[in-house]
């Protein structure tokens, strides 16, 4: 069995019980060294508590990686027993790698980068000096672990070419996980509550484009349209949230919600998903491959995404959803009444999206092991 240290950003976040769920389904020992967003935090793993930090506050979090490696260092039984370091984010690569240096092990580590950070993209001397970090730290790693090919073309291959071992590791759903079945084929023509459309946006609400879009949705179509928002807002990129949606009867929000087990209740009251990003326009937004396109292409429900992205390229080539162009505030409506008034495409759209292999969405098993297993045998063949 293989033994792996997991430094993450968040135990709490979905994505981190993603990772460790598909790591678990593959037969490998996960035992996390992770820092926290919440005090509430019950991890299913065993884990070692690096301490707590905020949303956007980057000074924090770099001050947290050197706490966060002491409190590791700590733990060094547990470290030292290990097969391989899995470091996700820049942060808790450094944190990783500070770690082993207070423990003086050799143990091998692997970098996870499922987002490009907007301060790794600048030109000035803040951008450089982490780019140089990022650099340094990569060329000792034995893989790199990304979760769109946009990346490695974009970043890593502009910054860092011949630095690195690459391997692809979508976001899609962990084979073990509770997440039910797929929707039955026949799904009828019918709007989804109260007569009304619904679109949904799911995950992490963190783009203020995207929200005010969806807002200027919901003026548009007060009758005929519901807007359902479900996860956890980024409240440093949308300063005033609950107030605009609680101003528009036919917007709702749920909070935060359980991956993957409240996935099939969220996508079955959907009838397409938003799976635009803006935050780091011209970068990271236009370079990932969301969690939603792989939650709702499993559940069979439609996503929207801007043109020139690597999420509408991977929309249309996989010919399973919507994909519309600039200027998106009149756009995005006019589909929406297309849409609305025959939706016979919507309909076609589910049924690809049914026809498309569960491989697509859900990680298969013995995937995770084989990426460590190449990894492994790659930093022992050096």
């Amino acid at each position: 069995m293989t033994k792996v240290a997991f430094f993450g950003h968040d135990a709490g976040d979905a994505a981190i019980r993603r990772r460790v769920q598909a790591m678990q389904d593959d037969g490998v020992s996960v035992t996390g060294f992770m820092m926290r967003r919440k005090d509430d935090v019950a991890a299913d793993w065993d884990n070692v508590d690096l301490g707590k930090t905020r949303d956007g506050a980057f000074v924090q979090r770099v001050l947290r990686i050197f706490s966060g490696a002491r409190v590791a260092t700590r733990s060094k039984e547990k470290l030292a027993a290990v097969d391989v370091i899995y470091a996700r984010n820049l942060d808790m690569l450094a944190c990783a790698f500070l770690a082993k240096r207070h423990t003086k092990l050799d143990t091998p580590v692997i970098y996870e980068s499922l987002d490009v950070h907007r301060l790794l993209t600048r030109e000035d001397f803040i951008g450089k000096a982490l780019r140089w970090v990022e650099k340094s730290l990569l060329r000792r790693t034995i893989g790199l672990v990304v979760s769109s090919p946009a990346f490695l073309a974009n970043h890593f291959e502009k910054h860092y070419p011949g630095l690195y071992t690459p391997f692809l590791i979508e976001n899609r759903l962990a084979a073990g996980s509770d997440f039910g079945p797929r929707p039955a084929v026949e799904h009828g023509d019918a709007p989804k509550d109260d007569g009304r459309f619904v679109l949904g946006w799911v995950g992490n609400l963190r783009c203020e484009r995207s929200f005010g879009l969806l807002c200027d949705l919901a003026d548009q179509f007060p009758d005929t349209l519901e807007i359902r928002l479900h996860g956890q807002p980024a409240r440093n990129e949308i300063p005033v949230f609950e107030p605009k949606i609680d101003a528009r009867p036919n917007m709702t929000f749920a909070g935060r919600y359980r991956s993957p087990e409240d996935l099939s209740t969220i996508y079955d009251g959907l009838d397409m998903v938003w799976a635009g990003d803006f935050m780091e326009a011209g970068y990271n937004s236009v370079w990932l491959l969301p969690n939603r396109i792989y939650e709702g292409g499993y559940f069979a429900t439609p996503a929207i995404a801007p043109k020139e992205t690597e999420t509408a390229a991977w929309i249309e080539q996989k010919a399973c959803g919507f994909t519309i162009s600039e200027p998106l505030s009149e756009t995005l409506p006019n589909l929406i009444a297309a849409v609305m008034h025959d939706r016979s495409g919507l309909e076609s759209y589910r049924k690809r999206l049914l026809e498309l292999p569960n491989e697509v969405f859900i990680q298969p098993k013995g995937f995770f092991s084989e990426v460590l297993a190449r990894a492994l045998a790659g930093a022992r063949s050096r």
